[in-house]
């Protein structure tokens, strides 16, 4: 019997792990700021070695990220990491660099090794070059196709393979990109990319005889993004993914709040489940709808066919096409009340929609009366400006759903037209 691919969610925070493990992910990836390329990251010696126990005691995974490019100055910095993950003993070790992933081979040879999509792995001849060097595990980069996907699991079988599925696209090739560290000094193969491609671009001329002067070359209705992909999402070709045997799906987002971990793990886990319970019956329009109330750049399958089509790019804007905004997440339940933190604007006869970790069909609870938390007065307006609002919604407004759907952590969404 085919086994189920191993769903991996990105954890940039604390609570986004525990969002991801309570939507229905098979492990998560987190990492620290000064070793990894995500340099926000809110994860620190303390707080991972808690994130592992609990991620263990729930029965999941948890892999660290050790995917820098090196520096010489890294090198003492390696030697106390290597040290540090020898205590928490997490289930693997995403690299990208030889050299040190050689290093962490050396030094703690039981922690499994993972090769990142940052080494640009996109042949079967490199995979078995890594196979070769101890690795378990290759993160193909975006660029590889489906087909060349599908070659390399065939002819590499004693290696795991792991892939992309959704999240945000870079235009450099696989995130190997000079642009933010040479426009704004903020390297992004050191975790501090400020996503110059993004940027408003504009094009001029100079004539030779007239060095002062700059001819502007005016922008047409496709709009001057030049550089702006849309986000990956392959959620209409999961069900051929799934046929392959692709041994883990990997979710970009270890900077997006635990809303997105949410949506994202909530959506590929039951449209998986689903697949494996009946694929002839498999369709993916109601598992694409939910991802399309994500915020989004416009959706795109990327390389997966081998071909980079125009509408990879969004010419126009950077911003986002989803309809609906995260609005908050259940903190607490008390006897009477759910304690909610808002991170929209609620008004009195909202209408937010909650999102069961356990069950595809959001609820819809109405805000019948605007509770501060703090104050535990009515309002008839309360917006998330104080660190930590939230408003008490009474078990009464739950109305036709079993309260134990709602665990603590459950997140909802309010439409963008409803947002005061």
């Amino acid at each position: 019997m085919m086994k189920k691919p191993e769903l991996l969610l990105p954890a940039g925070t604390p609570e986004a792990l525990k969002t991801a493990i309570l939507y229905g992910a098979d492990a998560v990836y987190a990492g620290v700021p000064s070793l990894s390329l995500r340099a926000k990251t809110a994860f620190d010696e303390g707080t991972l070695a808690d994130a592992i126990k609990e991620t263990h005691d729930l029965g999941k995974k948890i892999y660290l990220t050790l995917n820098l490019f090196s520096k010489n100055d890294d090198a003492e910095r390696l030697d106390e990491f290597a040290a540090l993950i020898g205590r928490l003993a997490p289930d693997g070790l995403i690299v990208s660099d030889p050299g040190v992933f050689v290093f962490m081979r050396e030094k703690v040879p039981q922690i499994p090794l993972h090769v990142s999509t940052q080494a640009n792995v996109g042949s079967w001849l490199t995979v078995k070059f890594w196979r070769d060097l101890g690795a378990k595990v290759c993160v193909l980069s975006r660029e590889t196709s489906f087909a060349e996907t599908r070659e390399i699991k065939r002819l590499c079988p004693d290696i795991k393979i792991e892939m992309f599925v959704h999240g945000a696209m870079c235009m450099s090739y696989s995130g190997r990109c000079l642009l933010s560290a040479f426009m704004a000094g903020r390297s992004a193969n050191r975790g501090k990319c400020a996503h110059a491609c993004r940027w408003n671009y504009k094009l001029y001329l100079q004539e030779s005889e007239r060095p002062d002067e700059f001819l502007p070359i005016e922008e047409d209705a496709r709009g001057s993004y030049i550089l702006n992909s849309r986000d990956l999402c392959l959620m209409p070709k999961l069900n051929e993914i799934l046929a392959a045997g692709i041994d883990l799906l990997k979710i970009e987002g270890r900077n997006k709040t635990p809303y997105y971990v949410a949506q994202t793990a909530r959506a590929y886990r039951k449209a998986i489940d689903d697949w494996f319970e009946n694929p002839e019956a498999w369709r993916c329009e109601k598992y694409q709808a939910e991802l399309d109330t994500l915020q989004n750049r416009g959706y795109t399958l990327g390389f997966f066919d081998g071909v980079n089509t125009p509408e990879m790019q969004n010419y126009d804007s950077t911003q986002s096409t989803g309809a609906w905004r995260n609005a908050g997440v259940i903190r607490k339940w008390r006897d009477d009340a759910a304690e909610v933190v808002i991170y929209q604007k609620i008004v009195a006869g909202d209408v937010l929609t909650f999102l069961p970790p356990k069950s595809f069909a959001p609820a819809d609870v109405k805000i019948e009366r605007v509770i501060d938390g703090f104050t535990e007065r009515e309002v008839p307006v309360l917006a998330p400006g104080k660190a930590g609002q939230f408003i008490l919604i009474p078990k009464s407004f739950f109305k036709n759903v079993t309260l134990d759907a709602f665990p603590e952590l459950t997140v909802a969404r309010m439409p963008c037209g409803l947002v005061g």
